[in-house]
């Protein structure tokens, strides 16, 4: 299970006129988190997509239990629950401090360029098995 940690800071943009942070910005905000596990495993996103290796969010899921303001200054943690032959299971927990604000899953499918399903590289495999 890699695990990694992002500090985020509600930006006014990704608020209702009521300073909340909208529900469409937390989808966003894993879509960071994955990012940055990635990076802090040794590999990127940019790279994978040269080499025709496409990971498609094919499940998204949210639960929202604390609203989120302008301005305030959270932490996501990702952890990569499982790299199966085709599939990476994600999950999140957004929190402010100790409380936790939202929880999330995601389920990536890898793709070759034409969309078709292909195996995770086995690179990315031994990166996150190494970082568990």
């Amino acid at each position: 299970m890699s695990l990694h940690q992002l500090p985020i800071r509600v930006r006014y943009v990704e608020c209702d006129p009521m300073g909340v942070a909208h529900h469409t910005a937390y989808p966003v905000w894993f879509e960071m988190g994955r990012t940055e596990l990635l990076r802090s495993c040794g590999g990127n996103y940019a790279e994978l997509e040269r080499e025709g290796v496409m990971l498609a969010v094919v499940t998204l899921g949210v639960t929202y239990k604390q609203p989120a303001f302008y301005d305030d200054e959270l932490t996501l943690e990702t952890t990569i629950d499982s790299c199966g032959r085709v599939k990476i299971e994600h999950s999140y927990v957004l929190k402010r401090d100790e409380d936790i604000l939202a929880t999330g899953r995601t389920v990536l499918a890898c793709l070759d360029q034409e969309g078709r399903p292909r195996e995770v590289p086995e690179l990315l495999q031994e990166m996150f098995s190494t970082n568990k």
